[in-house]
């Protein structure tokens, strides 16, 4: 037997590792503040409109990007080679954000978190037919399982049904369409063009129906919560994209799922919700068969 001992890492190596645990950090730390961009519009949604609310985490975010880039700090960022499937694609973010916040208002963190993890196995469904990325019968049959994970937690025609479910389930729809939008406008504009369009569109598109559904908040909470709101969603999605500078997707990929996580535990702080058993096992079903699309992308690329 062999008692040689192996080599140390080289320093590429220890750095690449150092680099993977950093991303896998970012992520974890992205994911607290989606789930607190989330609490926050159902704590909002319980005083104000929902319209109200969606309309201002839209704002918030705007006022915070213009800050950072705008047309004067960065010439031609407005110009787009695709100006119809840019205001298409935010207005199926903002389709899903509406449908995503409306349901707060009957549905737990958890239940709806549950039901919007279905969103990649229909990314992968439909990147087929649109996007040309054909899947294999071992990840068709685990959209069909992860899909019926979906329906364990919503249960229809059970007891515990609940029509707002149905609300998740086109906001996970919405947000399909809009990643597929997303890659195929990452080949002809810019990530700050995208996200530019993205609150502009937003705001925009409800600054007609604000008159109508708007209520001065008098809570200075609420004013601070308010005005906040787009932070949260903004340093979420600017982790996101440097934790996948600095390690691959397919690492990245599993931690997007300690999101729940967070929505359970600010779902019981805040609100005093407890998950029940159906939304857990259907959680933790959408979540294996994610898991599995991402082991067999990784397996794919690594045969390429």
């Amino acid at each position: 037997m062999s008692t040689e001992t192996p080599p140390p890492p080289s320093p590429e190596a220890l750095k690449a590792q150092r680099m993977r645990l950093v991303g896998i950090g970012l992520m974890c730390c992205a994911c607290i503040c989606f789930a607190c961009l989330d609490a926050t519009a159902k704590n909002l949604g319980r005083h104000l409109d929902m319209l109200e609310v969606v309309w201002a985490r839209y704002a918030s975010a705007f006022a915070i990007a213009f800050l950072i880039y705008n047309p004067w700090t960065r010439p031609g960022l407005v110009r787009t080679q695709r100006p119809f499937l840019q205001i298409g694609r935010s207005a199926l973010l903002l389709g899903g954000t509406m449908f995503n916040f409306m349901s707060f208002r009957w549905l737990q963190l958890d239940q709806s978190l549950a039901i919007a993890f279905s969103t990649p196995l229909m990314v992968a469904a439909a990147a087929g037919p649109i996007l040309g990325e054909w899947i294999g019968i071992r990840r068709w049959i685990a959209i069909c399982v992860g899909l019926a994970g979906v329906l364990v937690v919503i249960q229809p025609g059970l007891g515990s049904f609940h029509p707002a479910m149905i609300l998740s389930v086109c906001s996970a729809a919405c947000t399909c369409f809009y990643v597929i939008t997303t890659r195929i406008l990452a080949r002809h504009d810019s990530t700050e063009t995208t996200l530019f369009y993205s609150n502009l569109v937003g705001v925009v598109a409800l600054l007609p129906v604000m008159p109508a559904v708007w209520t001065t908040p008098s809570d200075p909470v609420h004013i601070f919560l308010m005005v906040t709101f787009g932070a949260f969603g903004s340093l979420g999605h600017y982790l996101l994209i440097v934790a996948h500078r600095h390690t691959p997707a397919s690492v990245l990929s599993p931690f997007t799922y300690s999101q729940l996580i967070w929505a359970v535990t600010l779902g019981y702080l805040v609100f005093g919700d407890v998950p029940n058993r159906w939304t857990l096992v259907g959680a933790a079903i959408v979540i294996a068969s994610g898991l599995y699309l991402v082991h067999r992308e990784r397996m794919r690329g690594r045969r390429l």
